[in-house]
C-alpha cells in the first residue's frame, strides 16, 4: 500500500501541477485552446496506446519489473517539463507522462487485488486512490504560488524531486507476490463482461468529466472572472479535498451496500452539479459546486476497480492486470476524447451550452446503470 500509494501521488501531483499552468502557456508563448485540448489529449493517446500490451505484461512478467520501467517516462517528463517551452517538446513530455502513468496504475491496482480480500477491496483501493487524489489537492495551489513567485519552470523541478523519492521507494520496498496458476483472461473475454463493461464506461465518463473541466474552467477562469493562478489552483484544489476526503468512505460504502448503488448515486450528483461553475460568477457558488464534483467524483470512481477485480475472480482468473489495463484503456479514452469534445465544444457553441451536454451525459448514463441494477 505504501509502494502504490506514494507511486498514485507522485503521478497525479505532476499531472495536475499543468492545470493553473494553462493561461501562461497561452499568454506567454501563445498556445490556443485547442492546443491547450491537443496537449491534455495526448496525455490519453499514450495511455490508449500502451495500456493493452503493458496490461498483459504486468501479468506475465509481474508487478514490479512494470512499475520500475515506468519510472523512465517519469523521469523524461519532468526534465522535458522543466526546461522545454515549444509546443512540440511539451507534446512528448505529456506522451511519456501517460506511458508512466499506464504502468504505474496497472500494476499497482494489480498489487492491492493480489493483496486484499473482496470484503476490504473497496476501502483499501479507495485509500491509495486518496493518495492519489492528494497529488490533485495539492499540484494546482503548488504550482500556481511557484509559478507566480519563481517561475515556471519551479513546480517542475519540486516534481523531480518528489520522482526521486518515488523511484527509491519502488526499487527497494517492491515485492511481487507469488504467482497463483490461473486462467489467463484476454480482453475480448472481458469485454463480454456486462460488469466489466459499464464500470468500464463509468470509468471513462469520470475521467473525460475531470479531463474537460480541466481544459476548459482555467481560461473561461482567467477571461471571464480574472482570476489568477493561485486562485484557479485553489478552486481546483478544493475539488480534490473533496475528492480525498471521501474516497475511502465512497469505497466502503460500496462494499456494503454495493458497487452499482454507490455509482449511480455518484452520476445524478455529478449531472446536478457539473454546470454550476458556468452560470454562477459567486466564488462561493463556485467553490461549493467544485467541493461537491469532488464528492461525486468519488461516488463514481471507487466502486469501479473492486467490481472489474470481483468480475475477473467470477470468471475464474486472476488477470488484475490485464482487467486494470482494460480499465486504463477506458480512463484514457475518456481522458483522450473530453479535451477535445470540450474544446471544441466550448469554440463552437460555448461553455455553458457545453456543461450542459456534459451533465445530461451523466444523467444517462445513470439510467443505464438503473436499468441494469434492476435485471
Amino acid at each position: 500500500m505504501v509502494v502504490v500509494s506514494v507511486a498514485l501521488f507522485t503521478d497525479t501531483l505532476l499531472y495536475y501541477l499543468l492545470v493553473p499552468l494553462l493561461p501562461i502557456y497561452s499568454k506567454d508563448f501563445g498556445f490556443s485552446q485547442m492546443q491547450l485540448g491537443v496537449l491534455f489529449g495526448s496525455y490519453s493517446a499514450a495511455l490508449f496506446l500502451g495500456t493493452l500490451p503493458i496490461g498483459r505484461l504486468g501479468d506475465r512478467l509481474g508487478r514490479r519489473p512494470a512499475m520500475l520501467w515506468g519510472l523512465l517516462g517519469l523521469g523524461g517528463t519532468t526534465l522535458l517539463f522543466a526546461f522545454s517551452r515549444s509546443f512540440g517538446l511539451l507534446l512528448v513530455a505529456r506522451i511519456l507522462q501517460g506511458l508512466s502513468a499506464t504502468a504505474t496504475w496497472t500494476s499497482g491496482m494489480a498489487l492491492m487485488a493480489d493483496h486484499w480480500p473482496s470484503e476490504h477491496r473497496g476501502k483499501a483501493m479507495s485509500t491509495c486512490f486518496a493518495c492519489a487524489n492528494l497529488g490533485v489537492l495539492l499540484g494546482p495551489p503548488i504550482a500556481g504560488y511557484l509559478a507566480e513567485h519563481f517561475g515556471l519552470r519551479a513546480p517542475f523541478l519540486l516534481a523531480g524531486g518528489l520522482a526521486i523519492l518515488d523511484a527509491l521507494v519502488r526499487a527497494f520496498l517492491l515485492e511481487d507476490v507469488p504467482k497463483q496458476p490461473s486462467a489467463p483472461l484476454h480482453y475480448g473475454a472481458l469485454l463480454k463482461n456486462r460488469t466489466v463493461r459499464l464500470f468500464a464506461g463509468a470509468m471513462a465518463l469520470g475521467a473525460g468529466i475531470w479531463a474537460t473541466l480541466e481544459s476548459t474552467l482555467p481560461l473561461y477562469f482567467d477571461r471571464a472572472l480574472g482570476w489568477s493562478p493561485s486562485a484557479i489552483g485553489l478552486c481546483f484544489a478544493v475539488a480534490a479535498l473533496g475528492h480525498t476526503l471521501t474516497s475511502p468512505l465512497a469505497g466502503g460504502l460500496s462494499d456494503r451496500y454495493g458497487r452499482r448503488r454507490v455509482l449511480r448515486t455518484g452520476l445524478v450528483l455529478t449531472c446536478l452539479l457539473v454546470s454550476l461553475p458556468v452560470f454562477f460568477r459567486t466564488p462561493w457558488v463556485i467553490l461549493g459546486s467544485m467541493a461537491g464534483l469532488g464528492l461525486a467524483s468519488s461516488l463514481v470512481m471507487s466502486p469501479v476497480s473492486p467490481a472489474v477485480t470481483e468480475a475477473v475472480e467470477g470468471m475464474g482468473s486472476t488477470s488484475y492486470a490485464t482487467v486494470f489495463g482494460l480499465l486504463n484503456l477506458a480512463f484514457a479514452l475518456g481522458m483522450m476524447i473530453g479535451p477535445l469534445l470540450g474544446s471544441a465544444g466550448v469554440e463552437f457553441l460555448g461553455i455553458r451550452s457545453t456543461m450542459v451536454i456534459l451533465a445530461l451525459a451523466f444523467g444517462l448514463y445513470a439510467l443505464r446503470v438503473g436499468r441494469d441494477t434492476a435485471r
